[in-house]
């Protein structure tokens, strides 16, 4: 699985982003150990406090913890892949808090280690973690027999389906999916082979090629999003410059986006918004469909919690009643019949334990299958809307081109008007033709 961390601080709002659920459609904190609160607010904090003992700012380590798309990965595979990285980086004794996330059929998860080592008061050095966490990795993709990123197998090939906060913020802005903004960038870059065509191809895309203020080569887009190249496209520099010349001899953001602002006509916005519109109109109908599955997971989930709730009271009575009291309870000790029955409650309760456990997967792993039939309908949708908006660009550009045609068909009529005028005005003044 795709394991992605960070040194950080800001408890609180790392706190708010795990509990967000307008962004995930199932949040369950898992465990949280080794903090005096039992939640995960309050856990977060107090390692906030703990780090005011020390001058550590970066007193958080977070981890998510990405499975392949369409496996179903149990929780005892995710506390496995948390176990080897404790083991890995020296974190075994630090308090975590451990959170799934679900979307879109996919289930994610998040663990927080306090870096704080209380003995000590000083904080856990995280060298070379990132290292470490790609052999995790590589040995979790091998060992569950899980095709390797690319990316893992030649460090110059990232993985395409790996995006960050930011990347995923920038797409939302635009209501774009970051997947086909990379694809058109990766594609645009894979057809190419010098700066002309490269910008005919992010051209036909909706994007132009500039100049950024710190980022070298950019893109940007209709919507004015600036794109870093480099990143997106997921080459060097010194690459770039060699199919795209020098950075510098390119137009600034600012003048990028001067030059689309005049090219943007009212008819293109105006276009543009109906097809919004009525893309949006074509998946409300799986938007409700999705919104009206979660609710029913969530009761389902709610009704398993509280039936097991129950039948562990009752389950717990019933093992209470067994150890007789009074002295009926003091001969079965001198018998040993006490321990007897004592043994065979904790039996009972680690089998029962594990029964819930696997009830409450199977209802889980049900519910994601389910939910990811219902993803493949978005996909197809997202898929048809995505070239529905490609070929609405494409047609946009050849107008564009069209326009442009007619505006030297246009200078030619005007030259050849007024050359036919000075004809006139020649043979008025002199009397007869002139020559040609």
């Amino acid at each position: 699985m795709i394991l992605k961390a960070s040194q950080r601080g800001g408890s609180r709002q790392l706190a708010a982003h795990l509990l967000k659920t307008e962004e995930n459609e199932h949040v369950e904190v898992h465990e949280v150990r080794g903090f005096t609160s039992n939640n995960l607010d309050g856990a977060l904090h107090e390692a906030y406090a703990m780090s005011r003992g020390t001058r550590c700012s970066k007193f958080l380590f977070s981890v998510s913890l990405n499975p392949p798309e369409n496996e179903d990965v149990s929780v005892d595979k995710f506390e496995n892949a948390l176990d080897r990285i404790e083991s890995k980086l020296g974190l075994e004794d630090q308090p975590r808090v451990v959170v799934f996330h679900e979307k879109e059929g996919r289930r994610h998860a998040h663990c927080v280690w306090s870096r704080i080592d209380t003995d000590e008061m000083k904080a856990v050095h995280m060298a070379h973690f990132k290292r470490k966490l790609m052999d995790v990795s590589k040995q979790l993709y091998l060992e569950n027999d899980w095709d390797m990123p690319k990316g893992y197998i030649d460090q110059n090939l990232k993985n395409p389906l790996n995006y960050t906060r930011q990347e995923w913020q920038q797409a939302l802005r635009t209501g774009q999916n970051p997947k086909d903004i990379k694809s058109a960038l990766q594609d645009s870059w894979a057809i190419s082979d010098n700066r002309k065509s490269f910008e005919r191809a992010l051209q036909d895309r909706g994007y132009y090629l500039a100049k950024g203020d710190r980022r070298g080569y950019v893109a940007v887009d209709l919507h004015g999003e600036v794109y870093s190249l480099s990143r997106q496209i997921g080459i060097k520099k010194t690459e770039l410059s060699k199919k795209l010349g020098k950075a510098e001899m390119l137009p600034s953001v600012e003048e990028t986006k001067n030059t689309i602002s005049s090219d943007l006509t009212k008819q293109f916005k105006r276009f543009n918004d109906e097809l919004k519109l009525k893309h949006k109109q074509e998946m409300e109908p799986l938007i409700h469909a999705r919104n009206a599955m979660v609710q029913r997971h969530r009761k389902a989930r709610e009704s398993q919690r509280i039936a097991h709730e129950k039948r562990w009271q009752s389950e717990e009575l019933e093992r209470s009643a067994r150890l007789r009291k009074g002295f009926k309870g003091i001969w079965d000790r001198l018998t040993g019949s006490h321990q007897r029955t004592h043994a065979r409650n904790e039996k009972e309760t680690q089998k029962n334990h594990m029964r819930d456990q696997n009830e409450k997967e199977a209802l889980v792993s049900n519910q994601l299958a389910e939910r990811r039939k219902l993803q493949d309908q978005f996909q197809q949708l997202r898929n048809e809307q995505n070239e529905e908006r490609q070929d609405f660009f494409r047609d946009m550009d050849q107008q564009y081109k069209n326009i442009k045609r007619q505006e030297e068909i246009k200078e030619l009529y005007e030259q050849e008007t007024l050359r036919s005028q000075q004809t006139i005005s020649n043979k008025d003044s002199m009397g007869h033709e002139p020559e040609i």
